[in-house]
């Protein structure tokens, strides 16, 4: 155990928004943090980021590999975390995958790996973070969604449907902890620079930058930022789903 620190964990933090909360969490340390931060598929990149992080004067780093689609995997990792820094504080579930394409032309290990990813995850990590949280009379919990979400996209349907359940989760959960003066909100994010855009051609990037008022992407460090100052405060503020994407949709 560690002294009186709160404990984050960010899931799907070895790249990305993850990546960018993580070390937002880890240099604003005016209030000092546990950052744990976990991958399954990006081992490499976990460990630079966690070096990177290990590396910041103050900060404290915990990185674990799991799949946060399964519970057992999710349950392994919770109680390493207890074992290092106790129960966590702050839970932001940012593990998510994105597929482009017709519905009729995915299989349906596709849409089930999707599912099983991006809103799955957020149940099994918010069912093993909440009753500690419950215990303590004190969290705040924060889901990466996406304006598709609320919209729906053609071609991305059921990353559409993965969101539109994080988003009713999110705003269900909320009435359910709100007694225990514990925060549930989602960011729903619009076009941001990370490399699940990568797959974009030229053409593509300039077509939906053109669409976007704010005439430009988002950046990981400003979902990091917005982030963090929910989870530092607004304790009023729970059942949100939060549109961060320059005016798009």
């Amino acid at each position: 155990m560690t002294d009186d620190r709160k404990t984050v964990l960010i899931t799907g933090s070895g790249r990305g928004i993850g990546r960018a909360a993580a070390l937002y969490f880890a240099k604003h340390n005016t209030q000092p943090w546990n950052v744990v931060i976990n991958s399954c598929h990006n081992k490499t990149q976990l460990e630079e980021t966690a070096h990177e992080i290990s590396s910041i004067p103050g900060a404290n780093c915990l990185a674990i590999a799991a799949d946060v689609g399964d519970y057992s995997q999710c349950s392994r990792m919770f109680h390493e975390i207890r074992q290092s820094y106790g129960s966590v504080d702050v839970l932001i579930n940012n593990a998510g995958v994105a597929h482009i394409g017709l519905f009729t032309d995915m299989e349906p290990e596709q849409w089930q790996e999707m599912l099983r990813t991006n809103l799955l995850s957020v149940l099994n990590c918010c069912h093993l973070a909440v009753p500690d949280m419950v215990r303590k009379k004190s969290g705040k919990i924060l889901n990466i969604s996406s304006v598709w979400g609320n919209a729906g996209a053609s071609c991305e349907a059921v990353y559409s449907a993965s969101k539109g359940g994080i988003n009713a989760f999110t705003k269900a959960l909320a009435k359910e902890l709100a007694p225990s003066h514990i925060q549930v909100n989602a960011i729903a994010c619009g076009m941001i620079d990370t490399e699940m855009n990568r797959c974009l051609s030229p053409e593509d990037y300039q077509a939906i930058i053109d669409e976007i008022p704010a005439c430009r992407m988002g950046t990981p460090e400003e979902v990091a930022a917005l982030a963090y100052d929910l989870a530092t405060g607004h304790d009023y503020l729970t059942g949100q789903i939060i549109t961060l994407d320059g005016g798009w949709i």
